[in-house]
């Protein structure tokens, strides 16, 4: 049965729907041996050929029945992609080889470490990395110096970044933060956003004049680490997907609210009321 290629592609794992239109306006893409460089473009996988810079893309239709899950705490080094690079080593090369094709949702870059997860559900990964559907995602960064005030008001209600490939400029949304500790030699913060731009938590914090150190994903929506170690991976539980796929359906915006200290954050939807961060205090190394 013929399909978007960019839906095909997507279930895939290869890129995200929009990057992959990209990639066929660029010439990148061929089918049966010819690029096509419009849309649409409609395919079988079960009978047409498909070539990404002219490297042959084996695909794999998995049937309904056949739906895994998986969070990982993906290491250091590690790269969330299914195509690789020369010698790459990708987040999928530590599952165990007899699982079928799977692919990551979202992007986690190389040098951050965390929650990654990991399917065969195209459907869900659209609907979890789609920006209109905003599902929040959680990370542990320690960064050189003592975070201001200031810059956690800067962080919380968003900032202007630039695209590196476009030049184009695009403000964040608003941010949660909660300062776990601060002083004059590093601090550590976890910070919430719902949206998925390049590396955007580390380009956040450059931007207010901290390098990150260390970053790590904690929680991905309902998804929370918890005890796994870096390379260790576990199938999800029937109620963590259906929380799952609960939060992919949620297109709620951020509440805004005041905590105790009367310093404005972004709150939770009201899905989540039960699930909401305490900023701490102003004095240096306080932990919350």
């Amino acid at each position: 049965m013929k399909q978007r290629i960019q839906k095909v592609l997507a279930n895939e794992g290869i890129a995200s729907r929009r990057n992959i239109e990209q990639m066929v306006q660029q010439g990148r893409i061929s089918v049966n041996g010819t690029v096509q460089t419009e849309l649409p473009i409609l395919v079988d996988p079960e009978f047409d050929k498909i070539s990404i810079d002219d490297r042959r893309i084996k695909l794999s239709p998995t049937p309904t029945a056949g739906r895994l899950y998986f969070i990982m705490n993906k290491p250091t080094g590690v790269y969330s992609t299914n195509v690789a690079q020369g010698e790459q080593r990708r987040a999928i090369d530590l599952l165990p080889p007899h699982l079928p094709r799977l692919y990551p949702v979202g992007r986690l870059d190389a040098e951050s470490r965390g929650l990654l997860l990991l399917t065969n559900d195209g459907e869900l990964t659209n609907q979890l990395t789609h920006p209109r559907f905003g599902v929040a995602k959680t990370y542990r960064a320690v960064v050189d110096g003592y975070i201001a005030p200031e810059q956690t008001q800067t962080l919380i209600k968003g900032l202007w970044l630039a695209n590196p490939k476009t030049g184009v400029g695009f403000k964040t949304g608003r941010s949660q933060i909660k300062l776990i500790k601060r002083s004059r030699q590093f601090s550590v913060l976890e910070i919430t956003i719902r949206e998925g731009r390049n590396r955007q938590v580390r380009r956040m914090l450059a931007k207010v004049g901290h390098k990150v150190r260390e970053l790590t994903r904690i929680r991905f929506g309902p998804l929370v680490l918890g005890r796994l170690q870096p390379g260790e991976f576990r199938p999800l539980t029937s109620v963590e997907l259906r929380q799952l796929k609960a939060s992919a359906h949620d297109q709620g915006a951020p509440v805004a609210s005041k905590n105790r200290t009367g310093v404005r954050t972004a709150g939770k939807h009201p899905r989540q009321s039960g699930q909401t961060e305490k900023q701490v205090g102003k004095g240096r190394g306080q932990q919350g």
